[in-house]
C-alpha cells in the first residue's frame, strides 16, 4: 500500500493556480468559473491528505457563502474521510469533490488537466 503526504512541488504550482483563480473568480462575482476552480483543484490535489482537504474546506465555505444547504451537508463527510482516503490512496480518480456528483465515482479526467499531470510528471492511476 503506498501512502501519500504533500503533493509533489512540480504539481504544487498547478494546485495553487487554480485556488487564486477560484478567489479571484469569487471575489468577482462569477461563482460557477469560481467553483469550477475549486474543482480543479480538488482534481489536482486529491491524492494528497492536506490539498485535498484544503478544497474540501474551501467547497464547505463556499456551500455556506452560497446558502447551499445541500454542498454543505454533502461537503462534511468528504471533508472528514477524504484525506484519510487519500493518505491510504483509495480516491476516485477525476472525481470533482462536490455534493452533486457521488463521493466515490471516479470521473475522466479533462484533456487540460492531464496535461498538467504529464507536464509535473505525475502518473494518473
Amino acid at each position: 500500500m503506498i501512502f501519500y503526504t504533500t503533493i509533489p512541488k512540480s504539481l504544487k504550482p498547478f494546485y495553487k493556480i487554480e485556488l487564486e483563480n477560484y478567489q479571484a473568480e469569487f471575489t468577482n462575482g462569477n461563482l460557477k468559473s469560481a467553483w469550477n476552480h475549486l474543482e480543479r483543484a480538488h482534481i489536482i490535489g486529491q491524492k494528497y491528505p492536506y490539498t485535498h482537504t484544503v478544497v474540501h474546506w474551501k467547497m464547505l465555505r463556499f456551500g455556506i457563502k452560497i446558502k447551499s444547504g445541500r454542498e454543505v451537508i454533502g461537503q462534511i463527510p468528504r471533508l472528514i474521510f477524504g484525506g484519510v482516503k487519500s493518505f491510504v490512496g483509495k480516491i476516485p480518480v477525476g472525481n470533482p469533490g462536490g455534493a452533486n456528483v457521488p463521493p466515490l465515482k471516479p470521473f475522466p479526467i479533462e484533456r487540460e488537466l492531464q496535461e498538467i499531470f504529464i507536464k509535473a510528471g505525475i502518473a494518473l492511476d
